[in-house]
């Protein structure tokens, strides 16, 4: 219905609609790109029709040109020109709109070109071998969302074995668990199919596939700040130097382990897939090198592809490593991947919590919820200044970061709602509690913000 609504609302503009079914949110950036004129392409434009991970009735629309994904002024730009439009709409419009699109829609398969790019990525990595996976074992846990694909156009072309491979027809109710890698549930099912099966690598995407992870054959997951630690070595092996750019709430163990092991620079940035991308874009510009814009949700975009967040792209390219090593004589399965994040301190406690502003308390005095969870930075700074047990990170670009304890916090304020996350990371949890009692020593005066699960937090131990 969706795709119906918005194809008439482009014929009735003029313009042919090409009709690609159901894609990947990735896949519709790499249609403005690609130069096929049977598949009609490069398109002068595309929209993806998806919720991503969220219920089906929070479908809204992604906007892509060869420049990448639309921004917020161009959205917000769409959004009036749209309500100038609805003002002076008239229902005899809707009868022509639907005689114009029924001579200018045309139907294409493109994810057939798109999977077929996929599949060739990996044989030239390997040596233009036909079949380079041939061996090994691969399972993908799609969660019902776009990414079922990955199972039979990518992988068994490329000699994998997919049996086992879970949830992989789409079906918007998301009927066995969340299409998300940050998702407890959704990692512990790709992790018991990884093991069920006996294979040698698990794959699971997000609904519309620009986010991904994996699992390696003894189910250690390869997700947040291990993926991150994969993709840093892989890149900067091909790219030495090169900085990585990530979101704000990385771990201090994956700094040491890209500069100090690795060789390379990390830029913690701020949280939101399309800041650490641009951001990543911005140093290319004025001098400084970088190949990798990656965050903890599992969205990565490299310079090679078109600074594109693509999970499959991200999954190819450790498909590389495997189909690579097999063609150089090295076995050992997903090992070749595990034995490239060797080294990577990680936290023996990590935790988040969401402290939320209630904007309807009078302590706001009829501001808004950014500026007050701005008072609680700035009064949250301050205290960490005067505390001599806790360092202020000296560079930051997003909330307030200190380390301490061992370990490190992060408190920041959403990107959209009145929330404060606050993030910790220590070696127990016990040192946690001491960063968390920090933190709630300078919240405790601020009245509108709902601090019950921070002090839940510190109070159970």
């Amino acid at each position: 219905m969706l795709q119906d609504a918005v194809s008439r609302g482009i014929a009735g503009a003029g313009l042919d609609v090409v009709q690609y079914g159901l894609a990947s949110t990735p896949a519709m950036f790499n249609s403005t790109l690609t130069e096929d004129d049977a598949f009609f392409c490069p398109v002068d434009g595309a929209i993806m029709i998806t919720a991503s991970h969220l219920p089906y009735n929070r479908n809204g629309l992604k906007f892509f040109t060869n420049a990448g994904g639309l921004g917020k002024p161009d959205i917000k730009d769409i959004l009036e020109r749209a309500a100038d439009i609805y003002k002076k709409f008239m229902v005899e419009g809707l009868t022509n709109l639907e005689k114009q699109t029924s001579t200018s829609i045309k139907r294409v398969d493109y994810m057939s070109m798109y999977t077929s790019d996929l599949v060739k990525a990996v044989r030239r990595a390997a040596g233009d071998i036909e079949k380079p996976l041939e061996g090994f074992h691969i399972v993908v846990d799609a969660g019902n969302g776009a990414g079922g694909y990955f199972a039979a156009k990518v992988l068994e072309p490329l000699g994998a074995k997919t049996s086992g491979s879970q949830f992989l027809e789409p079906d918007g109710m998301f009927p066995n668990h969340i299409p998300n890698p940050e998702d407890k549930t959704a990692m512990k099912a790709i992790i018991q199919a990884v093991l069920d099966n006996k294979a040698d690598l698990g794959i699971i995407f997000d609904t519309d596939v620009d986010r991904s992870a994996a699992v390696d054959s003894t189910g250690h997951e390869l997700n947040r700040n291990r993926l991150i630690a994969l993709m840093s070595a892989i890149v900067l092996e091909e790219h030495p130097g090169t900085t990585i750019v990530t979101d704000s709430v990385t771990s201090d163990g994956l700094t040491t382990f890209i500069e100090k092991k690795l060789g390379g620079k990390h830029h913690r940035f701020k949280r939101g897939y399309k800041n650490v991308i641009d951001e990543a874009i911005r140093l290319n510009s004025i001098g400084e090198e970088s190949h990798l814009a990656i965050e903890t949700s599992g969205h990565g975009a490299l310079k090679e592809n078109h600074w594109l967040d693509d999970g499959a792209y991200l999954m190819v390219k450790l498909l590389n490593k495997l189909a690579s090593a097999r063609a150089a004589g090295r076995g050992g399965g997903s090992k070749v991947l595990t034995d490239l994040v060797d080294g990577l301190e990680e936290p023996g406690f990590a935790v988040e919590l969401r402290l939320k502003i209630d904007q309807n308390h009078s302590d706001l005095k009829g501001g808004s919820f950014r500026d007050y969870g701005e008072a609680v930075l700035k009064h949250l700074e301050n205290r960490v200044d005067s505390d001599p047990k806790l360092q202020k990170a000296p560079v930051n670009y997003e909330g307030v970061r200190a380390s301490g304890s061992g370990g490190w916090f992060l408190l920041r304020l959403s990107l959209h709602d009145p929330v404060l996350p606050l993030n910790i990371e220590a070696p127990s949890r016990e040192d946690a509690v001491k960063l968390g009692l920090a933190v709630a020593a300078a919240t405790k005066e601020f009245p509108a913000l709902d601090t019950s699960a921070l002090d839940e937090f510190v109070q159970a131990f």
